[in-house]
C-alpha cells in the first residue's frame, strides 16, 4: 500500500538547508502516494497536510524508506500508526531520497493564495468596459437609424417626381392625368408572369429549407443535473470512451454509464486538483461540488468510505436522439467498421459542456457511405462478398454504398 508512504512523507517536512521544489513534490505526491492520500482529507490513509512537524525528520526517513522495519524494531511511534490504520502495511520507497521527501512535503503544506480581490477588480474592470462598449454601439445604432431615415425621404422624391414625369401616377394637385402604377403593372402580363414565378420558387425555397430543420438539433446543448466534463475526462485524463461506453461495441445503443463506473475512480478522487477556466466559471470548488453531488446520487459516504443504501436517481437528459423508424447499430460502425467516435459525435476530448456536433440527417449519413472505404482487412465478415463485389465494379476497394450501404431496408424497416 502507499497510504503511508505519502503520510510519513508529511511527518518528515522540516525546513532543509536547500529550498523544497512544490512542483516537484506534487509530481512526486501523485506517482507515489495519490492513490490512498489526499492532502487535507482522509482517504484510505490520513491526510498528509500539516504532519510534517508531528515527527523528527529523520525518523521519517527511516519509515518511508522501510516501514516493516521499524515496526518490526519496535519503535512505538511505527506501531501507533501501524495500529490506527488497522494494521494495513505499507510500501517500503527505498528509491526515494530525502531531497523528495521534502520536496513531498513541502507541496502538501503549500497553500496557494486566494486571487479574491484580483478577480473582483477584474471583474469591475470588464463591467466598466462592457458599459462603454454598449454606449458606442448604443450611439452608433443611433446614428445609422437616422441616416437611413433621410435616405428613405429622399429615395421616397425622387422616385414620385420619376413617376409623375412618366406619367405612371395621377398628380391630383396639379390635375396631371396618367396610368396609376397598379394598372401599369396589371396590364403588363410578362412582368406579372415572371414576379408571380418568382414569387413562387422563392416561397418554395424558404419553405423548404424551413421544413428541413424540423427534428435536427445540431448543436444542441442540454444542461445536466450532473456537470460532466468530456475535455477533463477523454481530454486531460485520456479515459477512452468505451471504458464509461461500454455497450457501444456490442450493441445497438452506446448506452449511459451507469454511476457506479463514475466510482470506480471517484471513490478515491474526491477533489478536483486541475486547471480552472476562471472566464467561465469553471473553478475547483465548482468541479469538485459536481462530485458532491455524484457522491449524493449514490450514496457514498465520504468519512466512512462506505456506502449508505440513500442513493437519489439523475434524470440525464439525452442529447443525440434519432427517429424511431431508423435503425442504427453501434456495434456494427464501432466493432466492424471501426469508426472513430469522433466521426460523427466530433472533438468530445475538446468539449466542457457535450452537444451534438452532426446534423444526423438522412442526406449526411449517405454521403459518409458514399465516401466511406469499407475496411475488410483481415476481416472474415466482408472477405467473400469483398471479392465479389471487388470484380464487379472494377475496385481495390469498396464504398459503404457499394456493398449495400444505399439500401433503404439497411436503416429502415
Amino acid at each position: 500500500m502507499t497510504v503511508f508512504a505519502c503520510v510519513l512523507f508529511l511527518f518528515s517536512f522540516n525546513i532543509s538547508a536547500q529550498e523544497p521544489d512544490i512542483a516537484k513534490g506534487k509530481s512526486l505526491f501523485n506517482a507515489n502516494c495519490a492513490a490512498c492520500h489526499k492532502v487535507n482529507k482522509k482517504l484510505i490513509g490520513p491526510a498528509i497536510r500539516g504532519v510534517s512537524a508531528e515527527h523528527e525528520k529523520e525518523w521519517l526517513y527511516s519509515w518511508i524508506r522501510n516501514s516493516a522495519a521499524m515496526i518490526k524494531s519496535g519503535d512505538p511511534d511505527a506501531i501507533a500508526v501501524y495500529e490506527e490504520y488497522n494494521k494495513v502495511a505499507m510500501n517500503s520507497f527505498p528509491q526515494l531520497s530525502n531531497e523528495d521527501i521534502d520536496n513531498i512535503l513541502a507541496y502538501s503544506d503549500y497553500i496557494p493564495p486566494k486571487p479574491a480581490a484580483v478577480s473582483t477588480l477584474s471583474s469591475n474592470t470588464e463591467v466598466t468596459s462592457s458599459n462603454s462598449s454598449n454606449d458606442i454601439i448604443l450611439i452608433l445604432l443611433s446614428f445609422v437609424l437616422i441616416v437611413l431615415i433621410i435616405l428613405l425621404v429622399l429615395i421616397n422624391k425622387t422616385l414620385k417626381n420619376l413617376l409623375l414625369q412618366n406619367g405612371l401616377v395621377i398628380d391630383e394637385k396639379n390635375n396631371k392625368k396618367g396610368i396609376p402604377i397598379g394598372k401599369a403593372f396589371i396590364q403588363n402580363q410578362f412582368l406579372v408572369i415572371v414576379s408571380v414565378v418568382i414569387l413562387l420558387l422563392s416561397s418554395t425555397y424558404f419553405a423548404f429549407q424551413y421544413m428541413l430543420q424540423i427534428g435536427v438539433d445540431q448543436g444542441y446543448m442540454p444542461i445536466q443535473p450532473i456537470h460532466y466534463s468530456h475535455k477533463i475526462h477523454a481530454g486531460d485524463n485520456q479515459i477512452e470512451c468505451q471504458y464509461c461506453h461500454s455497450s457501444a461495441n456490442k450493441s445497438k445503443h452506446s448506452g449511459i454509464p451507469s454511476l457506479n463506473v463514475c466510482m470506480n475512480c471517484h471513490e478515491n478522487i474526491a477533489e478536483y486538483n486541475g486547471d480552472e477556466d476562471l472566464e467561465k466559471g469553471y473553478t475547483r470548488d465548482f468541479y469538485t461540488n459536481e462530485i458532491k453531488k455524484l457522491y449524493k446520487a449514490v450514496g457514498w459516504d465520504e468519512n466512512s468510505q462506505s456506502y449508505t443504501g440513500e442513493t437519489e436517481p439523475v434524470k440525464w437528459v439525452r442529447i443525440h436522439n434519432l427517429p424511431d423508424f431508423v435503425y442504427f447499430s453501434h456495434a456494427q460502425h464501432v466493432s466492424v467498421a471501426g469508426v472513430d467516435c469522433q466521426k460523427c459525435h466530433g472533438p468530445v476530448e475538446e468539449m466542457e459542456v457535450l452537444y451534438q456536433h452532426s446534423p444526423l440527417t438522412m442526406g449526411w449519413c449517405l454521403n459518409c457511405h458514399k465516401e466511406t472505404n469499407v475496411k475488410v482487412k483481415d476481416n472474415e465478415y466482408y472477405t467473400k462478398i469483398h471479392e465479389e463485389l471487388s470484380k464487379k465494379y472494377g475496385v481495390e476497394e469498396l464504398t459503404v454504398a457499394q456493398m449495400g450501404g444505399l439500401e433503404c431496408g439497411k436503416c429502415h424497416y
